[in-house]
């Protein structure tokens, strides 16, 4: 009992940590920009540099604990992790910073899915379901306070500290770690090539995107960026479908229902969190508020997805996944939309609260559905490997949606004055809000029996606000 205890105290401040720099970085952006001397190209790799990197080593991160160790593995991510947060508070220059944060992807791609099976070998099988509902509880208070921890850091110390913050919660729970069991599972097996394919394939793509609206679409570098890594993700597939342990079973695709379920997750990724990652600039860089005041004002939208959850699941048991996933999605296109409309230099901010609150309860209904839906598809040997999918393509989903709406607002848009910002914004999201209520007209076609509950424990890690699912 006293090693399950600690074992969830250790777990649960690590998820928190991980879940928390998702978002904390969004309110500290402007005082990057300006800190750091970067543009629009340098804020979207400080995002896009972690999450890209977190999304393509989430599956390999399990494989490396199942393989060598989970708590020997876990150890080391945190390590990983806790150092890259250093760097990233003492990068002297974007460049360096982007760096770091790609590192720290790594660590955040280790920890998280360790985190959730180590729990699970410690806690009886009778009482995982409490465990791993104050894991995702952990985990989505850590996206919900990141905006607001963000802002209160950068406006009382500096953008240096929202990074700092990590050292000594990763020094406290290094030696903390050695009371956890160790454990391993399965053959661990790892896909280096499919790693290294997809890694550089996404890279080409993120960067030929991030460029394209800056150097020109038909500049060397950007089309070397788009052509080279598309073929890379060709490669990347073809090898998929003949290597012995692939990191991605291209079999789970074959079925109808797991495919439109995961290609929902993916655009509800784009469209959403490319439109929060402007929309995130906004407080600060036009309406003149404080990097805490900006964070408060959003929680609205933040905070809103940690309070509906709970009952999302009981929703869809009563009207079924694939709807509610649908009404998630309309909410959510709505909710963006609408800010889009009334966003303007001098808006009110009673204003803009009803599209927060909109959008924040269509995530809020999102998650846990899709979740179940998703594992509802998949054979019950792969669960694990189907859930850890379905959340690394939500990520990339993240990658490219800031990638391409960020492109968007530098065709309309920019910094040099509130009201092109504002022009900008106003057209990444209009797209933004365009894809997601395609998404929810998507969503309609999952077929029935997706949102059925497995027959085992299997641990599914997902992201958002971190609801895992239980078989």
């Amino acid at each position: 009992m006293r090693r399950s205890v600690w074992t969830f105290l250790v777990t649960g401040v690590a998820v928190f940590m991980v879940a928390m720099d998702n978002l904390i970085v969004t309110n500290a952006l402007p005082v990057i920009r300006v800190d750091l001397g970067t543009g629009l190209e340098g804020l979207e790799w400080t995002v896009n540099g972690y999450t890209l990197t977190y999304a393509v080593l989430l599956l390999t991160g399990a494989a490396l604990g199942d393989r060598f160790g989970r708590r020997k593995v876990f150890a080391i991510g945190i390590v990983i992790f806790t150092v890259a947060s250093a760097a990233a508070a003492l990068a002297p220059h974007v460049g360096a910073l982007i760096a770091a944060r790609a590192v720290q992807g790594v660590g955040g791609a280790i920890v998280t899915p360790l985190s959730l099976t180590l729990l699970a070998e410690a806690v009886p099988a009778d009482r995982r379901g409490t465990a791993f509902g104050i894991w995702g509880a952990m985990s989505g208070l850590g996206i919900a306070l990141g905006p607001v921890i963000g802002g209160a850091v950068v406006e009382h110390a500096s953008w240096q500290w929202i990074f700092w913050i990590n050292v000594p919660i990763g020094v406290v729970l290094l030696p903390l770690i050695l009371v956890l069991r160790e454990s391993r599972g399965g053959a661990g097996r790892l896909d280096p090539l499919g790693v290294l394919l997809a890694t550089v394939g996404l890279f080409g793509i993120v960067f030929g995107l991030i460029r394209g609206g800056s150097h020109g679409w038909t500049s060397a570098p950007v089309l070397a960026g788009l052509v080279g890594g598309g073929l890379l993700l060709v490669a990347f597939v073809r090898w998929q479908a003949r290597a012995t342990h692939p990191m991605l079973p291209l079999s789970l695709f074959r079925g109808r229902g797991f495919s439109v379920a995961n290609a929902v997750g993916f655009v509800m990724a784009f469209g959403m969190f490319g439109a929060v990652f402007l929309g995130a600039q906004f407080l600060q860089t036009v309406q003149g508020y404080s990097p805490l005041e900006s964070g408060l004002r959003t929680l609205p939208w933040t905070a809103a997805p940690a309070l509906v959850a709970p009952f999302s699941g009981l929703i869809a048991d009563r009207i079924g996944a694939r709807r509610v996933l649908a009404l998630a999605l309309a909410l959510q296109g709505v909710g963006v939309g609408w800010l889009a409309l009334v966003s303007r230099p001098d808006v009110p901010y009673p204003d803009l609260v009803p599209s927060f609150v909109v959008a924040g309860l269509g995530m809020g209904l999102f998650f846990a559905p899709i979740a179940r839906t998703t594992l509802g598809f998949a054979p019950r040997h792969l669960e694990g490997v189907a859930s850890g999918t379905a959340n690394a393509l939500r990520q990339l989903g993240t990658v490219l949606g800031i990638a391409v709406l960020g492109a968007v607002f530098s065709a309309f848009g920019g910094y040099d004055s509130p009201q092109h910002f504002v022009d900008g914004m106003r057209a990444g999201q209009a797209v933004g809000a365009v894809v997601l209520l395609g998404a929810a007209v998507l969503a309609m076609a999952i077929p029935d029996g997706g949102d059925q509950e497995s027959g085992q424990d299997v641990v599914g890690v997902d992201d958002g606000v971190g609801v895992p699912l239980l078989g």
